[in-house]
């Protein structure tokens, strides 16, 4: 079926993006998705088939190899590869949070070297803010960089970082003054430079993923990896992050839009009482609460891209669309779910995985209360 506000106000290069996009997540995402959910294996050919695509390049400028695609371009890729699997979704978008902020900070010469190898898939990258005891709150973090000489020396450990095994190049916050939250300060590290990747984290879901954390024991980089100034880290984070969260919603919306499809396919062809569910009113009015909520959720994103598109703040739009997306896409796969009845909780099915996925949706770059509290304070203070 035709979705609901699935070509509205797109050009047709974007209309022809999407469908590309669409189609490789039909044939070669969504064919892979269950064995690498069940080997929590990384599907090594679905990247080789982005990077075939200049997908891994999305947040990569023309000049140095890239797709240099527009923040609603970004947002229809994630839609459409969390279409095929969230957690595919989830290691391109870091990715390209990586990629980014080099594109942003780096200086002529990290970006010659880095971003066209980048654009083309490997290394791949990695985007270390979090730490165990530092996560909503990342002024709080205790990572240390220490000037010496023409050098750094980073002491610390990152937590759940997304693409951890894979990674070879890490995007890392860390404070250039221990007692000081305002000395956060952005640097460049290669996996050359010899941090340890701690255990692989075995989660509910996203188990393709590989997520893990870093260890930083007197770990040298050069003084020219420091990508901001001393203390603009945390700033360039959040900008950087505003951007990244239209992507979540957007991975949210294709998550959302897959359960949905494969409600109404379950709903159509399974028969109770001599005649499809499909004509039960029960199942008709979730399914419709479903659609409602997978159209709001690419409403509030494509709202969020145009702003950002237009060179306007897009902080609070981004907020509104990854609270809202999120949160639906907890509720549209766990209704999924339902729709299937028995077979909804067993693995034969993929509204299982969608379910599990789900969740880290109102989790990941910015809890749903993060982003609540966000829009809170826009409208009262």
């Amino acid at each position: 079926m035709e979705r609901t506000g699935f070509a509205s106000g797109l050009t047709d290069e974007q209309r022809a993006i999407r469908d590309v996009v669409h189609e490789f997540a039909l044939e070669e995402v969504r064919p892979t998705a269950h064995e690498a959910d069940d080997k929590e294996s990384f599907p090594e050919d679905v990247w080789d088939g982005l990077a075939e695509l200049d997908l891994t390049g999305l947040t990569v400028p023309e000049e140095y190899g890239g797709f240099g695609a527009d923040r609603t371009t970004y947002a229809l890729v994630n839609e459409e590869i969390a279409y095929g699997q969230l957690a595919v979704a989830t290691a391109l978008s870091v990715h390209c949070l990586a990629t980014e902020c080099i594109a942003e900070f780096a200086s002529d010469e990290q970006k010659e070297e880095w971003l066209p190898k980048m654009a083309k898939g490997r290394p791949i990258g990695m985007f270390a803010l979090s730490e165990p005891e530092a996560g909503s709150n990342p002024a709080e973090m205790s990572t240390v960089a220490t000037k010496d000489g023409d050098e750094y020396v980073i002491n610390g450990k990152k937590q759940w970082i997304t693409n951890g095994q894979r990674g070879g190049v890490c995007i890392l916050f860390a404070k250039t003054d221990r007692d000081d939250p305002g000395s956060v300060t952005q640097f460049l590290v290669p996996k050359e430079a010899g941090y340890e990747v701690g255990k692989k984290e075995e989660k509910m879901g996203l188990r393709a993923s590989d997520t893990t954390s870093l260890i930083f024991d007197d770990v040298r980089i050069p003084a020219e990896n420091r990508l901001t100034e001393e203390g603009k880290g945390l700033s360039a984070a959040f900008h950087i992050l505003t951007g990244g969260r239209i992507g979540i919603a957007s991975q949210a919306t294709g998550l959302a839009q897959a359960a949905l499809d494969d409600a109404v396919e379950y709903a159509n062809e399974r028969e109770q009482f001599d005649k499809p569910i499909s004509k039960i009113q029960a199942v008709r009015h979730k399914i419709a609460d479903m659609g409602t909520q997978v159209h709001t959720a690419r409403t509030l994103v494509r709202e969020a891209a145009r702003v950002a598109d237009a060179g306007e703040d897009p902080r609070i739009p981004a907020s509104m669309a990854k609270y809202y997306a999120s949160e639906a896409a907890v509720d549209v796969t766990n209704e999924a779910v339902q729709v299937h009845g028995g077979y909804g909780y067993t693995t034969d099915f993929d509204v299982e995985r969608y379910y599990r996925d789900a969740k880290i949706t109102t989790i990941y770059e910015g809890t749903s209360e993060i982003q609540k509290e966000i829009i809170a304070r826009s409208l009262l203070d």
